[in-house]
């Protein structure tokens, strides 16, 4: 970052930032290392994408599905967009303490540019990831950004998800859900989405749906595997879920 951006920082994040971000990934990955995979499928899919790109690839997964995404995706040193702000700062050295690489920028300061250095560095052959339907949803539904950064950086979309046996399910936006200690887990990777270079404008939509089908199917698959679907919307104060698409 460069030293005017730090203008904005209390004095106190000076220490917190070299403290709590190790402290929070130490936490993360003590909790995710207790966890066992009892099941994969897809991932050789995954390697024949990844090798006809010629090692570059964008890794998606949803925004609720993160937490068990932080040990795939840190293991796997994918490289991610983090905002320049205070709070992202502190996501920034979270993520690279987890073995993350990251570009800074978001949609209000830098976002173009950083959008350029995430292709150009897919494009090299390093593995981008990306939360399909964002930070703040609607849940479970893609976005265009994800499909446009594959199209230009020529390479394929793997989307990756998981289901537990047992998790911690908050009344966040999505049910944002955390495995709880010595949890089973299955890790799908879904059949990969190819954007041909010359798709533009309206004709990305078919290939967003796409997407966005392919992640939803695999997502029920994980969950069926321990007998039922994880809910996926918010409960509102009525004990009703939020109106949100279904899939």
């Amino acid at each position: 970052m460069k030293f005017s951006d730090f203008k904005r920082f209390r004095w106190v994040d000076a220490f917190l930032m070299a403290v709590l971000p190790a402290f929070a990934a130490l936490a993360i990955k003590g909790l995710l290392f207790t966890c066992r995979v009892v099941k994969t499928e897809g991932m050789d899919r995954h390697d024949e994408a990844i090798r006809r790109s010629g090692g570059g690839a964008v890794y998606v997964t949803w925004h609720q599905r993160m937490s068990y995404f932080f040990y795939f995706g840190g293991s796997h040193h994918v490289t991610t967009m983090v905002s320049r702000s205070r709070d992202g700062e502190y996501v920034a050295r979270l993520a690279s303490w987890l073995g993350f690489k990251t570009v800074r920028g978001s949609s209000s300061r830098g976002g173009a540019r950083a959008v350029r250095e995430l292709i150009r560095r897919i494009r090299e052959g390093e593995l981008g990831g990306m939360l399909a339907d964002g930070p703040q949803g609607p849940a479970r539904v893609a976005k265009a950004g994800t499909v446009m950064i594959a199209r230009d950086a020529k390479v394929p979309i793997v989307p990756v998800l998981w289901g537990a046996d047992r998790c911690w399910t908050f009344n966040s936006w999505d049910r944002y859900l955390l495995p709880k200690p010595f949890a089973k887990i299955i890790l799908f990777a879904a059949e990969p989405v190819w954007i041909p270079e010359n798709v533009a404008g309206e004709d990305l939509e078919p290939y967003r749906l796409l997407l966005e089908k392919r992640m939803n199917e695999t997502t029920r698959r994980c969950d069926e595997e321990f007998g039922f679907e994880r809910p996926w919307r918010k409960i509102s104060k009525q004990g009703m879920p939020e109106t949100g698409p279904l899939k």
